[in-house]
């Protein structure tokens, strides 16, 4: 893979996720009854990243879970063919029943990981609602799902990839396309 374009830096990354943190506001007239539930790994990270933001704003710190979808996913049969899933296990510090779920991730591509995302709430408790917040939604989807809170659209080819680097996790903050 060769790098393409750098498309979000650190201070992009920012900006984006403090506009989503006044739009998760805006839109739940406040933060009562919301949790942010950031999927394993990268968007566990950004909804930390969201409350810190949230919390700035409004005041009130927002309940933060970390969600893994290892034995949800719809591939894993085909990915884990040689070798057992790694499952971290999910960490959601209250509870989830009639409350807003905020759903974090990194990127939206096909829409089969927020799928499965979807299926392990649900699993965990029956909340009022379910909305999702991506730092990018770069399209393709295969799946009738669409973010709420979209940090930016990147319209991109089959044959590009978008990696989305964090400082916890890769030392930098940057979203970068790369040709396959």
């Amino acid at each position: 893979m060769t790098e393409k374009a750098t498309v979000l830096d650190e201070q992009a990354i920012r900006r984006a996720l403090t506009r989503i943190a006044h739009e998760i506001i805006e839109r739940n007239k406040g933060i009562e009854d919301c949790v942010l539930v950031g999927i394993r790994t990268r968007g566990i990270y950004i909804a930390n990243r969201l409350a810190e933001r949230i919390e700035q704003i409004e005041g009130n710190a927002i309940e933060v879970g970390e969600l893994d979808i290892t034995l949800y996913r719809d591939d894993l049969s085909v990915k884990t063919s040689n070798q057992e899933p790694q499952v971290n296990g999910s960490d959601i510090p209250v509870r989830i029943a009639n409350k807003k779920v905020i759903l974090v991730d990194d990127v939206l591509y096909t829409g089969r990981t927020v799928r499965a995302a979807m299926d392990a709430l649900i699993d965990i408790g029956r909340p009022a609602a379910i909305q999702l917040a991506v730092l990018v939604d770069r399209g393709h989807r295969e799946l009738p799902i669409r973010a709420d809170f979209v940090g930016k659209n990147i319209p991109t080819s089959s044959a590009e990839q978008i990696v989305v680097e964090l400082a916890e996790v890769d030392q930098q903050d940057r979203v970068s396309i790369y040709e396959k």
